[in-house]
């Protein structure tokens, strides 16, 4: 069981970072040339093993070495400007999770594991790109590219996440789909349960957040009470309505007690217990025999059918 609610930071900035300061001339030049013209060199560079620097564009427009501190897990870039928002997922209008750069242009190094193809263009003056970097410090969450003080779009040396990450779709098997990927998402093995915290795809990784993924809901995902509540997401059923991908939901209590599961399939013609996926606390992503809301099982319970599967 274990639920409650996960805490969003305000985000009201339009563009990609928080507005700047009023000592804005104090802000780094953005290399708008460096910029445009050796994005195509970068990736020549890179492929001719060039891993622990990068070329950046000084304000001249001229090539300048970037010192870049490389492990096997990860590796850290500078960063400009102030106050960049890192986001929950990799979507600049998903929530805030903290912000870099607080009290001086380019204080905070980032380091980078992975970066996201989003698709969609965040832009600060000249500089733009598609790309969001999964950062594990000073904050772990999701940075647009633009921050880091390099002069190309996306990082170089860094491997590219463009499949695998749970998409909404409308489907059951879909929704089962994605519940199935945390079963070996954390290295093969299971995402761990935390309430407080986020997996790599931005969501919390507690029972709801985890329904949350599944359904293709918005990162960090709704709570219990929310999925039980809100009929623009389910409406209640009987049991013997059960089909794959429904979910079966005690709401009542604390976070302590609170839990949704997602409905599999029935184990026997008895109906007398089910496969379902959970994410549980002590264990995290589970795939296994239950009998909640069940005759016998934990009778606080309740069906509900997702309103996206469209019956």
């Amino acid at each position: 069981m274990h639920e409650r609610s996960g805490s969003r930071l305000a985000d009201t900035a339009s563009s990609a970072h928080d507005p700047a300061p009023t000592n804005a001339g104090a802000l780094p030049a953005r290399f708008p040339f460096g910029r445009v013209v050796l994005r195509r060199v970068l990736p020549t560079v890179a492929a001719a093993g060039i891993g622990a620097a990068a070329i950046a564009g000084a304000s001249d427009g001229t090539a300048r070495a970037v010192s870049l501190r490389q492990d096997a897990a990860a590796v850290d870039f500078p960063t400009w400007g102030t106050r960049w928002v890192v986001h929950a997922s990799a979507d600049i209008n998903s929530p805030s999770v903290g912000v870099i750069n607080t009290s001086a242009p380019g204080q905070d190094r980032i380091t980078v594991d992975y970066q996201v193809e989003t698709g969609h263009t965040a832009c600060e003056g000249t500089a733009c790109s598609t790309f969001m970097a999964h950062i594990t410090g000073p904050v772990t969450g999701f940075l647009t590219v633009v921050a880091v003080d390099i002069p190309q779009d996306r990082l170089p040396g860094i491997p590219v996440h463009s499949d695998g990450w749970p998409q909404p779709g409308g489907s059951r098997q879909d929704m089962l789909h994605r519940a199935a990927t945390w079963l070996t998402a954390n290295n093969g093995a299971q995402v761990p349960y935390s309430q407080t915290t986020v997996w790599k795809d931005g969501y919390r990784q507690d029972c709801s957040g985890y329904v949350s993924m599944a359904l293709g809901l918005p990162a960090p995902g709704t709570n219990t009470v929310g999925l039980a509540a809100n009929r623009t997401l389910t409406r209640p059923i009987s049991l013997g309505e059960l089909k794959p991908g429904d979910l079966l939901i005690d709401a009542a209590g604390d976070h302590d007690n609170r839990h949704v599961v997602i409905f599999e399939k029935w184990n026997n013609p008895a109906h007398s217990s089910y496969t379902a996926y959970e994410q549980r606390g002590g264990h995290g992503t589970d795939h296994r025999t239950l009998t909640y809301g069940l005759p016998g099982g934990d009778t606080e319970f309740t069906p509900y059918r997702p309103v996206k599967f469209g019956d």
